[in-house]
């Protein structure tokens, strides 16, 4: 009765594309909608990346009817959709009656290309979710992902964005590639202690196996979000491509929270291009260079082999009609910190901390500005770049809430450029934040403190 009231209210506002009709949603509610755009043969025999699916003798664990409720999708092994470690790849769907419109939120949580970091030692910085994902995962008792950001919190108390009223898809993190790898690798124990690591960096085929999924079990998208924060705004971005043109909803948007993909062409310098070392690293290690990168560069004409950051302009010449947006903060000091402290011998080595994060905060700007200079020429890509928010290390300005990811400068919320991408027309909002004292000046923030012990 609950889910029933629920879906017949949000009728009450005006209808948009992808909503359906009072007596669709009534019918729906007891006889939920089928998938109408199914997986065809030819894709999944396409090579090199199939649209795989799960065989149909298998429960996957879906109820259609089950509105409003974390349902946990578990892929067979067919499908080539492995965690890291090889456990079975799961994700999670959470369905309303009343839209076919979606949001496909992947999970951040770090990266890794070696031992250490793929095994979530002390003091490195590694991978989400080593030991795989267990089924109630979008319980409760796990808010880093069922509170994790507005974009898929249904009743967030203060942050409101259209989202929260379309079907939502989680997609964790288990593989540290950033969506994008292809590759398994054998990871030596540096002590000699223990074991090689067998490691599946799998990131791409388990999204093509999710998306061979949404396919073959919901409507097709009249409107369509992909966004995520930290590796999960980096693999938005990744695969933004291949789900647009397999889901082939009516309208598209994409919101890269803190996961940019900088400027770095390998014939350049790593002194101009301070990503280009990372960028090296994890073409090897994950890789790229074997198949994935070729399979975004044959149907993307302006993706540069050479430069994984040509994937903006690629991705904005592509679809003129998307609208596209990044944001992160000028102060990171996360994903800054992945980006350059183990590539760097002046921050590895450093003892001062200050120091340490001085010359990562250097790096961060240099490539910053880069980027932004780049997405200056498109007015379907915009950006939204912060400066500072006392929280998770002032990284990924969509979690928690909206609040306090403003620019004070120049009157702008966070909500008003997620808005903008979502529902404005004309060129995506561009807005950089050059204060660099306000920021700081906020009072003491008790949920962030508390949020921060937690980490």
């Amino acid at each position: 009765m609950f889910t029933a009231f629920i879906a017949l209210a949000s009728l009450s506002a005006q209808a948009e594309p992808g909503d359906y009709s009072f007596w669709q949603t009534l019918g729906y509610l007891f006889s939920p909608a089928e998938a109408d755009y199914p997986v065809t043969e030819a894709e999944r025999q396409a090579q090199p990346y199939p649209l795989t699916t799960n065989p149909e003798a298998v429960d996957d664990g879906f109820r259609p009817g089950a509105y409003l409720e974390w349902q946990t999708v578990e892929l067979h092994p067919s499908t080539g959709a492995l965690c890291g470690n090889g456990s079975p790849y799961k994700f999670f769907v959470n369905r309303v009656a009343h839209t076919s419109n979606t949001v496909v939120y992947m999970e951040g949580g770090g990266a890794c290309w070696d031992y250490e970091s793929c095994t979530g030692q002390t003091g490195i910085r590694g991978a989400r979710n080593p030991d795989g994902i267990p089924d109630d995962y979008m319980s409760l008792l796990n808010p880093s992902a069922t509170l994790v950001s507005p974009f898929v919190f249904r009743l967030h108390p203060w942050t409101s964005t259209k989202s929260q009223n379309w079907n939502m898809v989680y997609v964790p993190y288990c593989t540290g590639d950033i969506y994008a790898g292809d590759r398994v690798a054998l990871y030596e124990d540096p002590s000699g202690e223990n074991e090689p690591l067998v490691w599946y960096h799998n990131g791409l085929k388990n999204m093509r196996a999710v998306t061979g999924w949404l396919r073959d079990n919901l409507q097709r998208s009249g409107q369509m979000l992909v966004t995520g924060c930290s590796a999960g705004g980096a693999g938005s971005i990744a695969n933004y491509h291949p789900l647009r043109r397999d889901l082939a909803p009516g309208r598209s948007y994409m919101i890269n929270d803190s996961g940019p993909i900088f400027p770095a062409p390998r014939t350049a310098s790593d002194a101009d291009y301070p990503s280009l070392r990372l960028h090296e690293t994890i073409r090897d290690v994950w890789g790229l260079d074997d198949g994935p990168l070729e399979y975004l560069q044959s149907e993307l004409v302006y993706f540069d082999l050479n430069d994984m950051g040509t994937l903006y302009a690629a991705l904005a010449e592509r679809y003129p009609d998307d609208r596209l947006g990044q944001t992160h903060f000028w102060e990171d000091l996360n994903y800054s910190s992945y980006s350059y402290e183990r590539f760097y011998e002046d921050i590895y080595d450093e003892t001062d901390p200050d120091l340490r994060e001085a010359r990562i905060h250097e790096r961060w700007y240099q490539d910053t500005e880069q980027l932004k200079t780049r997405l200056q020429a498109y007015d379907n890509w915009g950006y939204y770049l912060p400066r500072f928010r006392n929280v998770n290390e002032s990284h990924c300005t969509t979690i928690i809430e909206f609040n306090n990811s403003d620019i004070q400068q120049a009157g702008l919320e966070l909500g008003d450029f997620v808005n903008n991408v979502m529902e404005g027309s004309g060129a995506v909002m561009q807005a950089s934040e050059t204060d660099t004292v306000s920021d700081y000046q906020k009072g003491f923030n008790l949920l962030y403190w508390l949020l921060d012990q937690a980490l």
